[in-house]
């Protein structure tokens, strides 16, 4: 007895896989699952500030936070702002287990930061993605920051410690806060893992947005505290305003 459809033609064709593209659903005319019109429109970060990656008026800029009370953190490397349709595919990666739009966001991320590499940015010793609390992560069920380092370590071919750095405090979310709740929120709440081998070494955070630069303040500040020699942010998006109290 045969209990499957009869169907005559081919299942896959591995020689003729088009890849369909994320946004808009048509064909692809690039290996990404992303179309060359959906990639031009996506909202580009261009002038911003040298040091945070603040959208700015201008190229070659330093923002007025980073000239006041300049950070731990030596650059931000960012592609988009904050903006749709960014904010809508980092959501869905983020809260409904869109996995593709996280995969094909970090891959456009690491061509990024190779072409900076080639240019004149120097390649980290070792990726940390940014930790979640063991509460957000039951809930979550897994950690977006992780999955775009390792991501990232394998384009890049630079490895990942995602137990390096572990967050001991659970704090209430970072969404709706000015600058300044956000430093008090993070108080404390981060720790080196213990015999953290950090000491004279160049160090990449990881994660999915920058706003206010809280987060990546607070870990880069104790990364260097611990003897780390320098520590840069990658990041998919800038928001444009960090808030009203920055």
């Amino acid at each position: 007895m045969r209990c499957q459809p009869e169907y005559k033609g081919p299942v896959y064709i591995w020689s003729k896989n088009i890849q369909t593209c994320l946004l808009c659903d048509e064909p692809s005319d690039s290996a990404l699952a992303l179309c060359s019109p959906c990639l031009d429109d996506l909202p580009w970060l261009g002038a911003q500030c040298s040091i945070c990656a603040l959208p700015l008026p201008a190229a070659g800029m330093v923002c007025g936070q980073c000239l006041q009370r300049p950070p731990a953190f030596q650059r931000v490397i960012v592609p988009w702002r904050y903006d749709f349709p960014m904010d809508s595919l980092i959501s869905r990666f983020k809260h409904q287990e869109k996995w593709p739009y996280g995969r094909l966001m970090s891959e456009l991320l690491g061509q990024l930061l190779q072409y900076r590499f080639d240019e004149d940015l120097p390649r980290p010793d070792l990726l940390l993605p940014v930790p979640l609390s063991r509460r957000r992560l039951r809930q979550r069920g897994f950690n977006q920051a992780g999955m775009l380092a390792h991501w990232l370590g394998s384009q890049l071919q630079l490895r990942v410690d995602a137990q390096l750095l572990k967050r001991i405090q659970g704090t209430p979310a970072q969404q709706g806060l000015d600058a300044r709740a956000r430093h008090r929120n993070l108080r404390q709440a981060f720790a080196l893992a213990a015999h953290a081998p950090v000491a004279g070494r160049h160090l990449a955070l990881v994660d999915d947005v920058l706003t206010t630069g809280a987060t990546a303040q607070a870990l880069a500040r104790l990364l260097l505290d611990a003897g780390a020699q320098r520590v840069d942010v990658y990041c998919l998006a800038r928001t444009p305003r960090p808030g009203p109290s920055t």
